[in-house]
């Protein structure tokens, strides 16, 4: 028996289709001519059935479908279907109307029943074979499923056995054959899938081959992910079924506009509908009222939220809901409104002050609200408090904290609320799991796609780490001379001079001296018209600080010409009226950043130090050169501003790295999920402990009459912790407050201290020493500090010799389960070492062994250590593993003989004129002949084969070496 593309794919397909309550009906036996798009029996039937004013006069039927004709004759006029498949999707979703009603009122046309969640509630059919002809132009589509007549879904199979085909030749035969072809018959289309029984794939009409997406469905991480037609079937029955068709149209899709103004559809990716589909239920079923989604940087959590505000709001159970998307930048706030008015959200509105948002909330508006939770800071208490609001809260593990996430609950007490984040949550971050995660959600999350997910699925690129590491050299004699003459100078004490040489001799200081930002911006310019530019790709620049920004800008100017860069930075009152033009408002921030992803224009690098840093989604950044100190979410925010598809010729992101912050990524993906779900299931108990820590900070002040402000009652608290001894234990009894508010905020229970937290801490700040001395000198002789330190300043140009690190979807997983991070790179050799000892004289593992000796050697006293050793070190430990499993694949056998090949190998050019085979040959020969089962663990076995090694070193090939017999016989008990 043969396996084809028919018997084993497409029937395949059919047979699971079919198992849903859809009917199969051949393509050659469906009521249609070969001209025709609809089944307009079918299709008239569904009209009558689900619309009375059609079923009391069916000639209205006919009017219908003549409005629908219409539309799929238009699409033969364009090249592309999008847009009569936008049209016509308003009329399969109920959008249209006709004047059916008395008096030529006009009433809503259904051609679709999804009210009922039965299959037997509309018409379904599978076809196969079903061939479609427009003139001389004829093609046929191995699948087609149809709705009420619809022809909704078309798929593509190719053959599991012949590996000349793929997916991808299916999905592009249907993308640049057929919707090009033959574009009129995916008018009504909803989606489109292509298979060779491998792999499935999805995607919209007029989606290219690189975007279409696959379907995995959430399993234990424990089983093992279904392969083949496995997991095939695992797809159809998560895509193909007639409910989840009927999502995907209704509210799974959005039409959109291009850069190049060309009308787009985009549909939900797998883990954006089953996020929504998890929230929706959620919110249906009532009992919990928060969930925790993670959808990695990049993935689509802003469309996530659109696909999860359109099905809320036309859920018949939540009775016309509010839905409520908080953001906490604004910046955000504009990427996302952004992609909500670009989707044509219906009842959407974007408030623009505190104001406006209570007066909506107040008044109960049912519509969908996208605001900044800083808007919620002067809510009077309750704003509504109905349950059918639903709050979605972006970037949750910031939003969150302090008193804008308090009185955001306060003001919709029983309201749901869901938060979402971008990157992982870390042990630091532990009130993201309080406030949203669920003890009943699996490792706390509603949701979970990950960094290795999201490039699995093809979702987000890898990213590629380049090391350019700039050494700093301080003249340390030059400097303690010229600040010994300083200090003399002003006369100051050892405390000023610690002040002074700490502040000046930071990070920040070494970071932006002068000749350093020369040199790093040499290397951009170089790097980019190097590697970059000649691609067509963009890229950022990350700085310190604003000043820094400015100064690269001045440098880059000179290399590259004033057009090709520009800062963008947020404002402030103290900033020079020079930096004007690199504080752009709204409008311009727009224009800039249109500007930066247009290919054609010459803007080609922007300079940031804060800004465009989280919420800015420019496919056409390709590098991003790091020079800021970033850590754990700010950090992984801003590398995966590089990790967008930009089809067809950008293969990854590149973080060009001059601080060496890898590590520090290393770190931000090492989180521990199980100290984090226990603040989860111990809040309780926190909430229980912040009152008496209150009252014990309070009990310092016995008779203090706390409703007494200004001068008097401050005087009367001071005096009531008079005396150092008094002030530390007060002191000390108010950090254990302090730390359970910070923990506990932004639970609703602080509302009920915030009183005497608020006096409390007004008493501690005003008891606390400030180091007013150290200011005042830092603010006198600081800048003469950094200038003669600044002038013993030597940077070396930055190094090109290291290797670049692959930040893929392996590299991740290991980095997030403690390899190499979470262990000590001590232990780590350790494991290494006891690997290779297993393989004495096997020399693969010699070889092995030599490079960790070398490694060792190489980084023993080295500053860059951390990064390179890492690399390194995670590379040997992956060839060690390798060649223990090609070992354990060798005979015994044949490994010896390998080890006895190198080992003559290594006798070549001692004037010898050694041909090792031939003496492998031998020896392998005389040992085979002379031993036996156990030979090793014997006298006389042991002593035959030492005679015979002998006769044959010595006499035969002349090879007296004791050493090289020694070995020799060595491998050979090892392995013989």
């Amino acid at each position: 028996m043969t396996f084809t593309e028919a018997n084993a794919v497409r029937d395949f397909l059919r047979d699971l289709v079919t198992s849903t309550d859809t009917q199969f009906v051949a393509g050659r036996e469906l009521p249609r001519r070969a001209d025709e798009v609809l089944l307009e029996g079918p299709v008239t039937e569904a009209l009558r059935r689900l619309n009375p004013a059609i079923e009391a006069d069916p000639r209205r039927a006919d009017e219908v479908i003549h409005h629908l004709r219409a539309i799929i004759l238009s699409a033969r006029r364009t090249p592309n279907p999008v847009v009569a498949n936008e049209e016509f999707a308003a009329w399969l979703t109920g959008q249209k109307s006709m004047p059916f009603g008395p008096a030529g009122e006009h009433v809503t046309v259904r051609l679709v029943d999804f009210d009922n969640p039965e299959p037997s509630a509309n018409q379904w059919m599978i076809s196969t074979e079903v061939t479609y002809k427009v003139g001389r132009v004829e093609r046929r589509f191995d699948l087609v499923l149809w709705c009420n007549g619809f022809p909704l879904v078309v798929g593509e199979a190719k053959s599991p056995v012949r590996p000349a085909y793929t997916w991808i030749d299916a999905a592009a035969q249907i993308n640049e054959d057929y919707e090009v072809n033959v574009p009129a018959f995916f008018v009504p289309n909803v989606f489109n899938f292509a298979t060779e029984g491998k792999d499935f794939r999805y995607g919209s009409v007029g989606m290219t081959v690189d975007l279409w997406g696959p379907w995995r469905e959430e399993s234990d991480d424990d089983v093992p992910a279904p392969s083949g037609l496995a997991a095939v079937r695992e797809a159809v029955k998560g895509v193909l079924s007639p409910a989840a068709v009927l999502d995907f149209l209704r509210f799974f899709t959005v039409f959109a506009t291009d850069k190049k103004h060309r009308k787009i559809k985009i549909i939900a990716r797998f883990q954006q509908f089953q996020a929504t589909n998890l929230i929706v239920e959620r919110v249906l079923t009532g009992e919990i009222k928060q969930g925790l989604i993670w959808h990695f940087q990049g993935s689509g959590k802003s469309l996530l939220m659109v696909f999860t505000a359109q099905k809320l709001r036309a859920t018949a159970g939540l009775t016309n809901p509010t839905v409520i998307i908080v953001v906490d930048r604004i910046d955000l706030d504009t990427q996302i409104t952004g992609t909500f008015n670009a989707s044509d959200v219906p009842n959407l509105v974007s408030t623009d002050s505190r104001r406006e948002l209570q007066a909506l909330l107040g008044a109960g508006a049912r519509k969908v609200i996208i605001t900044t939770v800083h808007k919620f800071g002067e809510a009077p208490g309750v704003l509504d408090d109905r349950d059918n609001i639903i709050v979605m809260v972006d970037e949750a593990h910031r939003s969150q904290e302090g008193d804008y996430g308090r009185k955001m609950r306060e003001a919709l007490p029983n309201a749901f609320l869901f938060g979402l984040t971008g990157t992982p949550i870390n042990k630091r971050d532990r009130n993201t799991f309080m406030w949203f995660g669920s003890t009943l959600d699996d490792g706390g999350y509603l949701s979970r796609y990950s960094f290795q997910d999201s490039i699995r699925d093809g979702a987000t690129l890898p990213l590629h780490f380049e090391p350019r590491l700039s050494e700093i050299h301080l003249d340390a004699a030059a400097i303690d001379a010229a600040f010994a003459e300083l200090a003399e100078q002003h006369g100051l004490t050892e405390a000023d001079k610690s002040t002074l040489s700490r502040r000046a001799a930071s990070l920040e200081s070494l970071i932006k001296a002068d000749g350093r930002v020369r040199r790093i911006a040499a290397d951009i310019a170089g790097h980019f018209r190097a590697k970059v530019e000649p691609q067509g790709f963009k890229a950022q620049v990350v700085v310190y600080d604003k000043p820094t920004c400015v100064a690269y800008k001045a440098e880059l100017d000179k290399l590259l010409g004033p057009d090709a860069s520009t800062v963008v930075m947020s404002h402030s009152a103290r900033d020079p009226k020079a930096w004007k033009e690199y504080t752009p408002d709204r409008v311009e921030l727009e224009r800039i950043t249109a500007r930066f992803n247009d290919p054609a224009d010459p803007l080609k690098i922007i300079i940031v130090t804060a800004k465009l840093l989280t919420g800015f989604d420019a496919p056409i950044l390709y590098a991003q050169y790091v020079d800021k100190p970033l850590k754990e979410h700010n950090l992984l925010q801003a590398i995966t501003r590089t990790n967008r598809v930009y089809p067809p010729s950008k293969t990854h992101g590149l973080i060009v790295d001059y601080l060496g912050i890898f590590d520090d990524v290393a770190k931000a993906f090492a989180f521990d999920e199980k100290s984090v779900q226990q603040v989860v299931s111990n809040i309780d108990v926190l909430r229980g402990q912040l009152g008496p820590a209150i009252q014990a900070a309070l009990a310092f002040f016995p008779g203090v009459d706390r409703t007494v402000g200004g001068y008097e009652g401050l005087i009367a608290a001071q005096t009531a912790i008079s005396g150092d001894a008094a002030r530390d234990a007060f002191g000390q009894a108010f950090s254990v407050v302090a730390q359970l508010w910070e923990t506990l905020s932004p639970d609703p229970i602080l509302s009920t201290h915030q009183t005497d937290y608020r006096w409390l801490t007004d008493v501690y700040e005003s008891v606390r020493p400030a180091d007013v001395a150290g200011r005042l000198v830092w603010h006198t002789l600081g800048a003469k500090t950094l200038e003669l330190i600044n002038a013993h300043v030597t940077v070396e140009v930055p190094r090109t010799d290291l290797d670049t690190i692959v930040l893929d979807a392996q590299v991740i997983e290991d980095l997030m389960s403690g390899r190499p991070t979470d262990v000590d790179p001590v232990e780590v050799e350790k494991w290494i070492t006891a690997r290779i000892a297993r393989h004495l004289g096997n020399p693969v593992f010699i070889e092995l062994g030599k490079r960790l000796t070398a490694l060792r050697e190489k980084y023993a006293h080295s500053q860059q250590a951390s990064l390179e050793f890492l690399k390194e070190l995670f590379l040997l430990a992956k060839d060690t593993v390798a060649a223990e499993k090609e070992a354990a694949e060798v005979p015994r056998e044949d490994q010896g003989k390998a080890a006895l090949t190198e080992l003559f190998q290594s006798l070549k050019g001692s004037g010898t004129p050694i041909i090792a085979e031939r003496i492998v040959a031998e020896v392998d020969e005389v040992v085979r002949a002379v031993r036996f089962t156990g030979w090793q663990d014997t006298r006389d076995g042991d002593r035959l084969v030492q005679q015979a090694l002998r006769k044959t070193l010595y006499i035969k090939f002349k090879i007296r070496d004791p050493d090289v017999y020694e070995r020799a016989l060595g491998y050979i008990r090892e392995y013989y």
